[in-house]
């Protein structure tokens, strides 16, 4: 079928939950897509912080392979050779102790809030005072089903399904005496994205994630870190909050997980696993024989390959270049991240609209956030000569979209004065 067919197709027969931009992909290889024209339109958003490893790379191709003519799926009654090898694994570059797996993100902070609200139950059995709020931090987000939108700030998300979960407050983002005040015994979790993603690439003060963990260890609550943008390998190590020295309760992990395949899971400590026994909760597809094989695979390739060493040295060079870019362009009012988690912020949503815009005229893929926000999250295997490509074509659009000097005259877009 033509773009022209698929979309008439889809404006007739799809839920319209997202804003498609006019383009067919067919192809993918490395850290490129291609067009159904054989356009190459160099990817710095990999489907969204998914495809860590860019498209078509063996590894993937070769687990899906073998794994598809074995099993593709059995169902959790039974056992198969994948979750424990991935649990192995992800226990193991965590410092959490157990894993539940599951479909996605957002299934993954559901399970994380109703581990936290049993934990708690299980310790009020135990005499301690605790109670079942949850705090999380404005410019969260958590996801898209009733708990974890609840736990999502921007009220966009939230309000056209009122009333959501109750019992979740918002605390001040990055503000260390509004999380002391609002923090107590009634609060059985708190939710921090150590790097918002959604919420504008925005990295947590070591003191905030210090008093986070402090004041849970205080009463019991569980210190639950969202890792489903930032995690597995995207800062330069496996779990961003290990840039903090800290270790939570609870984290979880998805996008990149299954190289594009739909996996997530939630790990957890041992205190906390103690709140959950067999029928309290489940999945019907999580951790299935293929998607924990790819995801075996995934991971093995990032350390076989030194990814996470590539991931800081390329991160670091892509975050410099961005840099001068914002000495350059006042436009750009601030540059941050971490890794090849990063973020470039505009002065206007506007600007940053067109900009992103523009991009696609350059046959590059990036995407807005938070209106003023360019994000870039490209594949793990970037390299420094495809950084130089992005940051010359968003030289010459700020160039283009620049203020002209005062007095100075324009002939075709060519200042002249």
């Amino acid at each position: 079928m033509t773009l022209e067919e698929i979309k008439a197709i889809e404006a007739k027969l799809l839920l319209p939950t997202y804003e498609r931009n006019p383009i067919l992909f067919v192809k993918g290889e490395g850290a490129y897509l291609i067009d159904a024209q054989g356009e190459r339109y160099l990817d710095l958003l990999s489907g969204i912080g998914v495809n860590a490893l860019g498209y078509g790379h063996p590894a993937i191709e070769k687990a899906i392979e073998e794994q598809s003519k074995k099993l593709i799926h059995i169902s959790n009654l039974f056992f198969h050779e994948g979750q424990a090898e991935l649990a192995l694994r992800l226990t193991k570059m965590s410092g959490m102790d157990r894993a539940f797996f599951c479909n996605s993100g957002t299934e993954a902070m559901e399970a994380a809030l109703k581990l936290a609200r049993a934990h708690a139950g299980l310790l009020r059995g135990e005499g301690k005072k605790i109670g079942t709020k949850f705090l999380a931090l404005e410019n969260s987000f958590h996801g898209r089903t009733m708990g974890s939108v609840a736990t999502t700030h921007k009220a966009k998300y939230r309000e056209p399904f009122d009333p959501v979960m109750p019992g979740v407050e918002f605390v001040a983002f990055d503000d260390v005496e509004d999380l002391k005040a609002k923090f107590s015994e009634a609060v059985c979790g708190v939710l921090i994205e150590a790097i918002q993603g959604e919420g504008g690439i925005r990295p947590v003060s070591r003191e905030f994630m210090a008093v986070a963990r402090a004041l849970t260890q205080s009463t019991g609550a569980q210190l639950i870190c969202d890792e489903i943008q930032a995690g597995l390998g995207r800062t330069g190590t496996w779990f961003a909050y290990q840039h903090y020295d800290v270790r939570p309760d609870v984290t979880t992990i998805a996008k990149p997980l299954a190289g594009g395949l739909p996996l997530g899971a939630m790990l957890c400590t041992e205190e906390a696993a103690r709140a959950i026994h067999p029928g309290m909760h489940g999945t019907t597809f999580g951790g299935g024989p293929l998607a924990c094989a790819v995801a075996v695979a995934v991971i093995d390739t990032i350390e076989q390959e030194g990814l996470l060493n590539h991931v800081t040295e390329v991160g670091t060079y892509f975050h410099g270049r961005l840099n001068e870019l914002a000495k350059k362009h006042p436009a750009i009012v601030d540059v941050r991240g971490m890794g090849l988690m990063l973020a470039a912020e505009l002065d206007s949503a506007d600007l940053a609209k067109q900009v992103a815009g523009a991009m696609l005229e350059h046959r590059i893929l990036i995407n807005r956030t938070s209106e003023t926000v360019l994000r870039f999250l490209p594949p793990f295997i970037l390299g420094k000569g495809d950084v130089d490509h992005a940051i010359d074509a968003i030289d010459s659009i700020l160039t283009a979209h620049a203020p002209q000097e005062a007095g100075a005259a324009t002939i075709g877009g060519t200042n002249v004065g």
